[in-house]
């Protein structure tokens, strides 16, 4: 083998020595000593080529060597300038959202409360599949922040870390931060994940402020641990969204702790002490919030607090016989009609249950707004019956009520301008947490004030107990009414939701056939006779 041959073998390892270093170097975007290596080779053999043809020939004034050249220098010019694109491209994310809602683009408040996480936040899905709408929008956080981390988990595969979020089923949706866990929400084919509620439950989940919700014992209100006519599927639940519950029993201590974000009463089987309706009222007075689950037959004398909102409870029983269908008796009541109030506004046409109902009465109080959240079918279907022995169940006229009956209330009351004793959630590890037996006074116009006193009344308690919480809508209408008064969502960020414009052209039946006809003979017929005239002109 000549020498020539041999320079040639040469040459073509200088090209792909230079290659490889490089190939290697870029997708793995590690530089080590392998890439570098094999670039450096790459480099010096086409370098002493390009020396031994310079001095054997005139090798740089043929023309073909200097075409040849430019070409190679374009060339290399063109890939360089593409690499250093895909290397920009891959270092700093640079995207534009033409749609005309901003649908692929996360709300300003997303990207500064991801931008600012102080540690890693790291969001599980427990689901199969990744759905290329949810991962988009995870991919989206992430890139405001390293601290923003997400993983896709199968429970049947992983077990073990199904069973330490609690997952039930596919499609839930936890964030985890610290030694925090708080269910999202839960995703299927027809709910995808919502940046509304991943935010939101992002800054709660952040937040240093514990909402506190004071459940009252003593009266034979559920008990709270598992047992007969429990709710403590609804305290879990409480305790997956954030708030921290506690029992408090009014005739040990003389008024409402001051860090009482939320009061609950819960289906008391007895009358409240006369001490006690007046610490209520008073913790109503100066901005507290309190949920009345009060059970037909029963009588808490609570009335005074009643009044003062324009609430009275109507003794009779709330008859539906509109679910015998199910084989639901006719006082087990069936809801499908639900206020257009933050509680229940997304609640739509689904059902919710209530065994052994009695209905309410709002009367207009100056000061008070208020607004139905439940309401049963009109009459026939449903009535108020005031003769709860007879077997036979039928609307007697003078006695009983027609439906639509009222069975659960929200009101709110503003608050003058004062200063008062008011219940504010306390940061947990705050060395000026305001402890429970010292009242404080707190001017109403701190930044940290409630600016309103609200008051849900439901006339039922057992649709929170431990196996109908779980039922349809049931456990949603309680959260959703403790969420409210615990006036949260004043806290939350308002991220408008992003909805695609429809743009769908609806036409009749006709004017799709015409269309049909014009895009099948009409046009091309056009197109053939105007061909046809341009031919016989130009014949």
């Amino acid at each position: 083998m000549n020498k020539n041959k041999l320079w040639k073998l040469v040459f073509w390892l200088g090209p792909f020595f230079l290659t490889a270093g490089l190939t290697i170097g870029l997708i793995s975007e590690k530089w080590g000593i392998i890439p570098l290596l094999l670039t450096i080779i790459g480099l010096v053999i086409c370098s002493l080529w390009i020396v031994v043809q310079s001095q054997q020939s005139k090798w740089w004034q043929k023309r073909s060597t200097q075409s040849g050249t430019n070409a190679f220098v374009a060339t290399l010019s063109v890939l360089v300038i593409l690499g250093l694109i895909n290397f920009l491209g891959i270092r700093y994310h640079l995207r534009l959202d033409l749609t005309d809602t901003q649908l692929f683009t996360l709300s300003p408040q997303s990207r500064e409360l991801v931008s600012n996480l102080p540690e890693t936040m790291k969001v599980w899905l427990f689901s199969k599949e990744q759905n290329i709408q949810d991962r988009e929008l995870l991919d989206n956080y992430h890139r405001q922040s390293q601290q923003f981390k997400f993983e896709y988990i199968d429970p049947q595969l992983k077990p073990g870390i199904a069973k330490k979020f609690g997952v039930k089923d596919y499609g839930e949706v936890y964030l985890e931060f610290q030694n925090k866990r708080q269910l999202v929400q839960i995703i299927n084919e027809n709910e995808r994940l919502s940046e509304i509620k991943l935010t939101n439950r992002l800054q709660q989940i952040t937040s240093s402020i514990t909402a506190k919700v004071y459940f009252l014992q003593g009266h034979g209100e559920h008990p709270l641990s598992a047992n007969k006519g429990a709710i403590s599927q609804a305290i879990k639940g409480l305790t997956d969204k954030n708030f921290t519950t506690s029992a408090l029993n009014l005739a040990e201590q003389p008024q409402v702790p001051d860090d009482a974000t939320v009061i609950v009463i819960a289906g008391p089987q007895k009358e409240l002490l006369t001490g006690e309706v007046t610490a209520l009222q008073n913790y109503l007075n100066r901005g507290g919030n309190l949920l009345l689950m009060i059970d037909p037959n029963t009588n808490p004398k609570i009335d005074t607090i009643l009044k003062d909102w324009g609430v009275r409870l109507d003794n009779r029983l709330a008859i539906d016989t509109s679910g015998q269908s199910l084989q639901l008796g006719p006082a087990a009541i069936l809801v499908t009609e639900y206020g257009q109030h933050p509680i229940t506004k997304d609640f739509g046409k689904n059902i919710s249950v209530y065994p052994l109902t009695r209905p309410l009465e709002i009367d207009p109080v100056s000061g008070i707004e208020s607004m139905v959240l439940l309401k049963t079918k009109p009459y026939p279907s449903s009535w108020a019956e005031s003769d709860q022995k007879s077997e036979k169940l039928e609307f007697n006229e003078g006695q009983d009520l027609k439906g639509p009956l009222t069975l659960g209330v929200a009101l709110t009351r503003k608050l003058s301008n004062q200063t008062t004793l008011l219940p504010t959630a306390i940061p947990t590890n705050s060395p000026t947490a305001i402890p429970t037996n010292s009242p404080t006074a707190i001017p109403t116009n701190s930044p940290t004030t409630a600016k309103e006193s609200r008051l849900v009344v439901f006339g039922n308690s057992n649709f929170a107990v431990d196996g109908l919480f779980e039922q349809q809508l049931n456990g949603d209408v309680f959260l959703n009414s403790v969420s409210w008064l615990s006036q949260q969502n004043q806290q939350l960020l308002s991220i408008r939701p992003k909805e695609p414009k429809n743009r769908r052209i609806i036409i009749s039946t006709s004017q799709a056939n015409w269309l049909t006809i014009a895009a099948v003979f009409v046009l091309p017929l056009i197109g053939l006779v105007t061909g046809f005239v341009i031919w016989w002109k130009r014949r």
